[in-house]
């Protein structure tokens, strides 16, 4: 047949084949089919593949194929970057859908969304849901223990991977937590509280005094004297020249760091003292009226919230407490990190907004209620219960998870515990998950850590 002959044909047969029904449609192929040798056979497979499993990821646009991905669930997508590398980098490009699945999971997303990159966020998604399949089959965390104190642990510090100790055998030691090393010991009074950084430390004791130690000689630099009880908490600020202290004298003391000098004591406390917090606000207030820098002190009903300058019987800026009758009891720890203050209670977990001290909201979750809070996030909270650590979904108010823990040597003032590093209760991300958890001291003398397990 000559090829015009056959392009007639052609457009004859295809005009008469598009008059058909689909079922002699059907019956025409089958015919034409059984007719065909091997080559057509061959023809006919490699068309119908190419017609029938056609690559739509390649043929849209990409705003099109992020709108039409943004429909799957997380672990669909995960399977999507399996069908080739097209699909894998197109679903690695879509930077919003990742961001939102870390953002529903607990990633630690900032605000303004951070790297624009899919990969980054994918990588997120994928290691932040790897860290809750841990915490839920109890594989996320290791226990290891320091020895090293012949007397009871009352007071523990951490800071940037290193763990200060203060005990009843009158020393305070430095660990690094990594290696289980003692780095320095020093010889002190029995120790409520401390802290420390790179040159010094700083102990409230139970003699009523506070003292500043030279970790490069061992010794007392500096002596506090002034309260007349048991000094149960401390904070400093070197920039400030300011030492803080909450007494069982019912009053918080200010001293000038340099001095030793008492500048101010606030009185309006009426029980313990048992936490002082110098903080910060990042967000201007007028009720602070020494800059941004406040000191909270807090008692077993009240937080007080205190101005920082230096006139002789200062007010107290403010007042919080759960209930005005002194029926609910606060938990003897306090957290503020410039926009929020968190305190446990009787009633739940209450949260107050650091700028305008109005309450923000009570969290019940009902198996935590009472229950001493280690760290507070935008995501997770961290709770010790008496056998274990609890992880509560700040968004649900639901516990996640818990980790048990052996019968530790418990305190009433809630020194003889601590978190470690808290910046993964924001969320899970690239590095915050790792180093220590939680701290306790031990019938034995010793500290009982929990580390973070190996990522896998």
């Amino acid at each position: 047949m000559e090829s015009v002959e056959f392009e007639a044909w052609l457009g004859r047969m295809s005009s008469s084949f598009l008059s058909l029904s689909d079922a002699q449609r059907n019956v025409t192929l089958d015919r034409l089919i059984a007719a065909c040798g091997p080559s057509q056979l061959r023809h006919l497979s490699t068309k119908l593949e190419a017609l029938l499993k056609r690559d739509f990821l390649r043929l849209l646009p990409l705003e099109v194929c992020y709108h039409l991905l943004k429909w799957l669930d997380p672990a669909s997508l995960l399977t999507c970057c399996l069908v080739s590398r097209t699909w894998n980098k197109v679903v690695n490009g879509c930077s919003q859908v990742w961001l939102g699945a870390c953002r529903e999971l607990g990633g630690c997303t900032p605000d303004n969304g951070g790297p624009q990159d899919g990969h980054y966020w994918k990588r997120v998604y994928v290691h932040a849901s790897q860290r809750l399949r841990q915490l839920h089959s109890g594989k996320a965390f290791e226990t290891s223990v320091l020895m090293g104190h012949s007397a009871r642990v009352y007071a523990l510090y951490y800071r940037n991977g290193l763990l200060c100790t203060g005990s009843d055998d009158l020393s305070a030691k430095l660990w690094d937590v990594k290696t289980g090393q003692c780095i320095y010991g020093i010889q002190t009074h029995t120790c409520a509280d401390i802290k420390f950084d790179e040159h010094k430390l700083l102990t409230a004791s139970f003699d009523n005094t506070l003292a500043c130690w030279d970790w490069a000689t061992c010794t007392r630099t500096k002596h506090f004297l002034g309260h007349t009880a048991a000094v149960f908490s401390v904070d400093y600020s070197d920039d400030l020249d300011l030492l803080v202290s909450g007494s069982a004298d019912f009053t918080v003391k200010t001293w000038s760091l340099s001095t030793t000098m008492c500048l101010n004591t606030l009185t309006g406390h009426s029980e313990w003292v048992t936490k002082v917090l110098l903080q910060t606000s990042h967000v201007d207030s007028l009720l602070h009226s020494q800059g941004d820098a406040v000191l909270l002190s807090a008692d077993k009903y009240e937080i007080k919230v205190w101005p920082l300058g230096r006139e002789i019987n200062c007010q107290c800026l403010q007042t919080l407490s759960v209930s005005e009758d002194r029926s609910i009891c606060l938990q003897p720890r306090l957290h503020c990190d410039g926009r929020f203050i968190v305190c446990a209670s009787d009633l739940g977990i209450i949260q107050w907004d650091f700028t305008n001290y109005q309450l923000l909201r009570v969290i019940r979750c009902t198996d935590l209620i009472g229950l001493p809070l280690l760290g507070f996030g935008e995501v997770f909270a961290l709770i010790l219960h008496q056998r274990s650590l609890c992880l509560l979904d700040l968004r649900s108010e639901t516990l996640l998870a818990s980790w048990p823990l052996p019968c530790f040597r418990k305190s009433k003032r809630g020194s003889s515990f601590l978190a470690g590093e808290t910046a993964w209760l924001h969320g899970f991300g690239k590095d915050e998950d790792q180093g220590l958890v939680f701290a306790t001291s031990m019938p034995d003398h010793s500290i009982h850590l929990v580390t973070w397990s190996e990522r896998s």
